[in-house]
């Protein structure tokens, strides 16, 4: 007899409808290779950490290409992780939907493929004074620094796009909306947009604290967005977790029909949600230390497996269960890329 309740047995057969799940971010193509301390150092770099490139990084682009060893993969932390619940899902395709801005060129072409394939329904700005946005990953061990150059990405402009009325009516579509921080960079106000109408119709919205200097250098985009916030995410990036998971529960909230949750990932560590004044710990899935290949997307994909199970309306656990599934995969595989069925029960 299997420990889950029995409408979660039942839930799994939810029939989805499309563009239930919307997402908008940065569409990057990751360059990954495996570099050494002393390429670290060159630039600045610390072992595991994500950073926006500055001008002393161009340099870091044109070496890490040359590397014996590059690979590379569709990235970008929302795109990610709208892909992750595709797949997750399986059927029907198009339950995710993505926006974001790319160039018109080869680096964007593979993106437009790539989102096919993973049968996300992606609607893309495309412009053409900025090329597609690039993020290196240097990987050491299994520790890995990216460093994101935006370009394309930064261009996303709420009044070209979402505003169009037939890109509205997707975002209108959907139940569950996920905007990594990284978005903040680039567009608080189409954020506030797509928060707004989700808190007004009792939708869910869920963010990303994503990395450190979001917090650090973007706070007063990050604290008009979170009144709308009914799902927070942060990893172990973020210090002192405790602290700040009880600090965001005390933050207004727009809609008090949702409790707010908030849910830290720490890598090996277990998983830390809050609901309310209370702190649930979850184990992550053992792992052998040797299985893996590639932390990078591990946090994406975390969310990812949440989201499919949260578009489901699933249990807050059982949403972790499947956020940690998808992170056990992703881990054991080179940048953030999944085998052609997940085998969850």
């Amino acid at each position: 007899m299997s420990d889950e309740e029995p409408n979660m047995s039942t839930g799994r057969k939810t029939t989805l409808s499309e563009n239930t799940l919307f997402g908008m971010g940065n569409p990057l193509l990751d360059i990954s290779a495996v570099v050494d301390k002393d390429f670290l150092d060159k630039f600045g770099l610390k072992p595991n950490d994500q950073i926006l490139a500055e001008d002393k990084h161009k340099a870091l682009f044109e070496e890490i290409v040359k590397r014996n060893k590059v690979e590379y993969h569709a990235g970008g932390s929302t795109q990610n992780s709208v892909k992750i619940a595709q797949w997750m899902i399986q059927k029907p395709h198009k339950v995710a939907t993505f926006f974001g801005c790319i160039g018109t060129d080869h680096f964007g072409e593979i993106l437009k493929k790539k989102a096919e394939e993973a049968h996300v329904d992606a609607h893309y700005y495309e412009q053409n004074v900025e090329p597609t946005g690039t993020c290196a990953a240097c990987i050491t061990g299994d520790n890995r620094s990216l460093v994101a150059n935006l370009a394309a990405a930064n261009c996303y402009k709420k009044e070209k796009h979402l505003d169009l009325d037939s890109n509205w009516e997707l975002v209108k579509k959907a139940k569950v909306y996920y905007i990594a921080g990284f978005f903040l960079t680039v567009s608080p106000e189409s954020i506030l947009k797509v928060a707004k109408h989700a808190s007004d119709n009792n939708k869910i919205f869920c963010m990303n604290l994503s990395a450190p200097f979001i917090s650090q250098f973007f706070k007063e985009p990050l604290m008009m967005i979170m009144p709308y916030v009914d799902i927070l995410f942060g990893n172990e990036t973020t210090d002192d977790i405790a602290e700040i998971a009880k600090k965001t529960q005390n933050l207004p909230k727009e809609n008090t029909k949702r409790q707010r949750v908030v849910v830290f990932t720490q890598g090996k560590d277990d998983t830390v949600a809050t609901v309310g004044e209370k702190v649930i710990m979850f184990p992550v899935l053992d792992i052998d230390q040797n299985a893996i290949v590639d932390t990078n997307g591990a946090g994406d994909a975390f969310v990812g497996g949440f989201l499919s199970a949260l578009v489901q309306e699933h249990a807050l656990e059982e949403c972790i269960r499947a956020g940690h599934y998808a992170a056990n995969v992703i881990i054991r595989r080179v940048g953030c890329t999944f085998p052609e069925k997940p085998d969850f029960h």
